[in-house]
């Protein structure tokens, strides 16, 4: 069965696992931006948890709408701009990240754009979690019944796209009040405040089951390979500029005095 299982599989695109354990955030995210723009492999990224907790947005997510920042500033809870889209999210050691960066004919029928990748990744997580609770891909978040437990975001460029997640295994409940109400929000969430609209997914399996769910349900679709972190996250490429940023304490602190009353809010690039 084994000789057979391998010979089925030598057809399927290669994919090389990197596994980290509480990586810090922002050295992830610029590894994967290096990764998607300078290699022609395909990756996938596991990260069990980040050092410590901080804020992750979007590349178009505004500060001052989107975070509670005198407390993310009295706190010195550290905000980090990546350089994909979509939300924000308050990420620390509860997160399990999951990370797949594709060439755009990796995986057949599934087209460069952003509601294929989202299809196709939630038949990939519908097979991880089958037979726990009632998993479901709602708008763009994966779900227990209407409680959100992965954020999504996705980058997409000429060849190839980066589709990734953030998984809240657990979170601690301040947390959550570091982030305000998004003025944009999936219809689901119906104006539930974060701890209303996000569930633990320690709830429902095990740590170390759900990262071997998954490494497993991509054994469907890719020849999985084991790679050398420190090979990976060491190597160097010239001149590569990150878009992946830590916004300075400055920058906090303008966003928050433009939101006072009797302040003129100056338009600023951050």
């Amino acid at each position: 069965m084994g000789i057979l299982r391998q010979s089925e599989k030598l057809g399927l695109p290669l994919m090389n696992l990197v596994r980290f354990k509480g990586m810090p955030i922002l050295d992830q995210l610029k590894l994967e931006e290096k990764l998607l723009r300078t290699t022609s492999d395909n990756w996938c990224i596991v990260n069990d948890g980040a050092d410590a907790p901080t804020i992750v947005m979007g590349v178009s997510g505004k500060p001052a709408e989107l975070l509670e920042l005198e407390s993310v500033i009295g706190d010195n809870v550290p905000v980090i701009k990546r350089f994909t889209g979509g939300g924000t999210v308050i990420v620390d050691e509860g997160t399990i990240f999951v990370t797949l960066i594709c060439n755009k004919d990796a995986v057949p029928k599934v087209q460069p754009y952003p509601r294929s990748i989202m299809s196709w990744s939630g038949k990939l997580y519908d097979e991880v979690f089958q037979g726990i609770g009632d998993f479901q891909l709602r708008e763009n978040d994966y779900v227990f019944g209407n409680r959100k437990f992965g954020g999504n975001a996705q980058s997409i460029t000429k060849d190839r796209w980066i589709h990734h997640t953030s998984f809240l295994w657990d979170y601690e409940d301040r947390n959550m009040t570091y982030l305000k109400l998004p003025s944009r929000a999936p219809e689901y969430r119906s104006a539930r405040d974060h701890t209303e609209f996000v569930c633990r997914m320690r709830e429902y399996l095990q740590r170390s089951a759900f990262i071997d769910k998954t490494i497993k349900a991509l054994d469907n679709y890719f020849l999985v390979q084991p790679a050398n972190p420190s090979e990976v996250s060491s190597c160097q490429v010239a001149k590569f500029a990150h878009s992946t940023r830590l916004l300075s304490k400055q920058e906090l602190e303008d966003a928050c005095s433009s939101t006072k009353p009797g302040t003129i809010a100056q338009s600023a690039s951050i």
